[in-house]
């Protein structure tokens, strides 16, 4: 098997200024990729680009709230500016609430779809006019979740969210082959993240147990450890690789066997 390869492609990867952002990048990176990495701090991105790009030649920071369409335009612009073209996209940007379903309310539906999916729905879109601009081939990876197959307990927003961004990306992957766009999504369990360290610290008090406890049980049966972000970016990194165009439409699961489909 050859290694994946993105030699001097262009991706932008949005939320990149933690956790699971920053190991797509850094898996974008070491394939030979060049990443344009947006979130809504630029303080975060600006440190993401020193830690995985020490020399900053194949990385440029923006600053992007994925919510707002002209802010998801001037990042696409950003990209083009610097490194003159774009290759891909990986929408990484997300957001959760915990909570039960009876108390949840319509603001942090609404929040959690502006971000998850339409903020999402707006970055396919602006790459994608830009790729049939360029008259370029190139590939989506949207980061669903295990949560949008499983739908657990105390994020039934967030669930129903990562399950309309698998929905989106099959009819995204039907409606743009055409145009020679490739769209799959992956969908991470028991990463070790900030969010997944959130998920812990909600349950704590629920639980009776500490955070620290409950994290160390939140993991792959099968794998015994949280899985890294940098595993998970490898596996994105493949799927916008010319090796992934047979996988399409797909929402992959990342999640060390815990879920069955």
């Amino acid at each position: 098997m050859t290694s994946v390869s993105l030699a001097d492609r262009v991706f932008v990867v949005t939320g990149a200024g933690s956790g699971l952002g920053v190991g797509i990048a850094e898996a974008l990176l070491e394939a030979g990729g060049k990443v344009v990495v947006g979130d809504l701090r630029i303080a975060a991105v600006e440190q993401t680009a020193a830690k995985i790009d020490a020399d900053g030649n194949r990385t440029h920071p923006v600053a992007c709230d994925v919510a707002d369409e002209a802010a998801v335009q001037l990042m696409v612009a950003a990209a083009v500016r610097r490194f003159g073209r774009i290759d891909g996209l990986v929408n990484n940007a997300g957001v959760i609430t915990l909570g039960g379903a009876l108390d949840e309310s319509r603001q942090s539906i609404d929040t959690q779809f502006g971000v998850n999916v339409a903020g999402l729905y707006q970055c396919c879109q602006a790459v994608a006019r830009r790729l049939i601009s360029q008259k370029t081939p190139g590939s989506i990876v949207n980061i669903a979740s295990n949560a949008g197959k499983v739908g657990f307990p105390n994020m039934a927003g967030y669930n129903a969210s990562k399950a309309a961004v698998i929905n989106l990306t099959r009819s995204l992957s039907a409606e743009w082959a055409s145009h020679g766009i490739n769209v799959n999504a992956v969908c991470p369990g028991s990463v070790d993240t900030p969010m997944l360290k959130n998920v812990a610290a909600f349950l704590s008090p629920k639980l009776a147990k500490p955070v620290d406890e409950i994290y160390e049980m939140m993991v792959p049966p099968q794998m015994g450890r949280h899985i890294k972000p940098l595993e998970v970016g490898r596996v994105v990194a493949f799927l916008l690789s010319d090796e992934a165009q047979i996988i399409r439409g797909q929402a992959i699961n990342v999640d060390g066997g815990a879920t069955p489909y």
